[in-house]
C-alpha cells in the first residue's frame, strides 16, 4: 500500500482474547461517533465458539471496568456444511461458491437461503437446496409481480378505498395480511428470520395465490373500472403489496427496492428509509365471523378435490364449466344465506346453490369436519365470452347474444353490485 511506511509490526500482543475482549474500551469509547447514545442497543454477532472466547473476555473485561456487559444482546450463528453435513474444504470439492450463487441465482436468493436456514445451527447448502429457495423465490416474486400488474391506473389519492368500506373479501385478505405482519415484525424483533421466510412463502402460496388473487381475477377483469368491486380489490392489492415489500427489505433487499418505485402514489427515495406499513389496521373478525371463513375454506376445499376428480375423469375442464350444491345443515346454512348470491365467485364455479343436508343425493361428497356435502355436475348452459362463466341467459340478449346479463350490465349499464366476493 502507499502508506505502508506509516505502520509497524506489533509485537506487544498481551493475549489475543484480551485485546480483542478490551474493543469495547479501545475502540468504542475512544471513538465519539460510535459513542453509545440513549436507546442504543449493542449486539455481538460471531459464532458459537465465541462463547468462550470473544464473548466471554469482553465480559470479564467490561465487567471489571465498567460493573456491566458490553453488549446488549449476543447472537451466534453455525457454520456452512454440505448435504452430508461436512465442513466445506476445496480438497473434498464441496464448496459452494457465493459469488457463482450470485452469478446464476441471484443475490437475492443467496439472502433468501440465509434467511430461511436455521443459523443456531449449522448451515446445510447444496445446489439441490438452493435449487428449492430459488422456487420459494420466484413464488413470492410472482405474487409481487400480479399485485402491481392489477394496480394498473390505480391512483391510492383518488381510488383507495377504506377497508371497512370494501368487498368482505378484500377485508379478508387485508386482515390476514395484518396478521402476517404482527407475526413477520415480532420474528425481526428476535432475529427469528426462518419464522419470517416460512410466514411470508405461506402467505403468498396459500392465503394469496390458491385463494385472493385466484378469485379476484373476476372482479378485476369484468367489472367497470371505476366500480366498487374493482377499486375495493385494487385497494386490498395495494395495502397487501405495500406491506410485503416491507416484510421483504431486510432479506431480499434487491427484489423489494426493484417492487418500490413500481408502486402507485408518492414515496420515498428507498424503502430501506420506511418504517412497518400501518395501512392494514382493520377491525378483528369477530368469533362468529372467523367460523364462518373456516367453513367456507374447508367446503372450498372440498369443492376443489370434487372438480379435480371430474377434470380427471375427462367431464369438465375448468371450474367455472361446473355447477355446484353445497347441501347444508340449517344453522351452517343460516349462516351462509346472506353471502349465498355471491358464493360461486368465491368457489369460482358457474352456479352454486345452498340446499338442505336432508335432501343431499346419493354420491354426495362429506366436507371433513362439518354437516355440509358436495355435489357437482357438468354446466348445461352456454359460455359466456367475456367472463367465461356458464349462464342460462347466455343468448338471451338480442344486442349481445353472446354474453351473460351480468357481462351486460358491466359492459353497458352501471355495473354489477359485489359486497362479498
Amino acid at each position: 500500500a502507499d502508506d505502508a511506511e506509516r505502520y509497524e509490526k506489533v509485537s506487544d500482543v498481551l493475549d489475543v482474547w484480551f485485546d480483542s475482549g478490551v474493543t469495547h474500551f479501545a475502540v468504542l469509547d475512544q471513538r465519539d461517533e460510535l459513542a453509545r447514545k440513549p436507546g442504543d442497543k449493542v449486539m455481538y454477532l460471531e459464532g458459537s465458539d465465541q462463547h468462550r472466547g470473544w464473548f466471554h473476555s469482553s465480559l470479564l473485561t467490561s465487567s471489571a471496568m465498567h460493573g456491566r456487559a458490553p453488549y446488549d444482546e449476543v447472537l451466534t450463528h453455525g457454520f456452512a456444511v454440505d448435504q452430508n453435513g461436512r465442513k466445506m474444504s476445496k480438497s473434498l470439492g464441496n464448496v459452494v461458491a457465493p459469488q457463482k450463487v450470485v452469478d446464476s441465482l441471484g443475490a437475492d436468493v443467496l439472502r433468501l437461503w440465509v434467511a430461511s436456514t436455521d443459523y443456531r445451527n449449522e448451515m446445510t447448502v447444496s445446489d439441490e437446496i438452493l435449487k428449492r429457495v430459488s422456487d420459494a423465490y420466484r413464488r413470492i416474486r410472482n405474487t409481487a409481480r400480479f399485485l402491481l400488474g392489477n394496480l394498473d391506473g390505480f391512483d391510492p389519492a383518488k381510488h383507495l378505498i377504506p377497508v371497512e368500506q370494501g368487498v368482505l373479501l378484500d377485508q379478508w385478505a387485508v386482515q390476514q395480511a395484518h396478521d402476517v405482519q404482527t407475526a413477520v415484525v415480532a420474528a425481526y424483533e428476535r432475529y427469528d428470520f426462518p419464522e419470517i421466510v416460512q410466514r411470508v412463502q405461506n402467505f403468498c402460496t396459500n392465503e394469496m395465490g390458491s385463494l385472493y388473487l385466484d378469485i379476484t381475477k373476476d372482479r378485476l377483469y369484468t367489472m367497470p373500472t371505476d366500480s366498487l368491486g374493482r377499486r375495493s380489490a385494487q385497494s386490498a392489492m395495494f395495502r397487501i403489496l405495500e406491506a410485503l415489500v416491507r416484510w421483504l427489505a431486510p432479506i431480499t433487499s434487491f427484489t423489494a427496492e426493484e417492487i418500490w418505485p413500481l408502486l402507485p402514489g408518492v414515496r420515498g427515495e428507498s424503502v430501506m428509509f420506511e418504517t412497518w406499513y400501518d395501512g392494514l389496521a382493520a377491525g378483528q373478525c369477530s368469533a362468529g365471523q372467523r367460523k364462518s371463513w373456516n367453513e367456507l375454506l374447508a367446503i372450498r376445499a372440498t369443492v376443489s378435490k370434487v372438480l379435480e376428480g371430474m377434470r380427471a375423469a375427462g367431464s369438465i375442464g375448468a371450474s367455472l364449466q361446473a355447477d355446484v350444491s353445497i347441501h347444508l345443515a340449517a344453522d351452517m346454512r343460516a349462516r351462509h344465506a346472506e353471502v349465498a348470491g355471491e358464493l360461486r365467485f368465491f368457489f369460482i364455479t358457474s352456479e352454486l346453490r345452498l340446499a338442505d343436508v336432508a335432501d343431499r343425493p346419493e354420491g354426495a361428497i362429506r366436507v371433513e369436519g362439518h354437516d355440509a356435502w358436495v355435489v357437482a355436475t357438468p354446466s348445461e348452459h352456454a359460455k359466456c365470452v367475456r367472463c367465461w362463466h356458464y349462464r342460462s341467459d347466455v343468448g338471451s340478449h338480442a344486442d349481445d347474444p353472446e354474453l351473460c346479463g351480468r357481462c351486460v350490465e358491466n359492459v353497458e349499464g352501471q355495473g354489477e353490485t359485489r359486497l362479498w366476493f
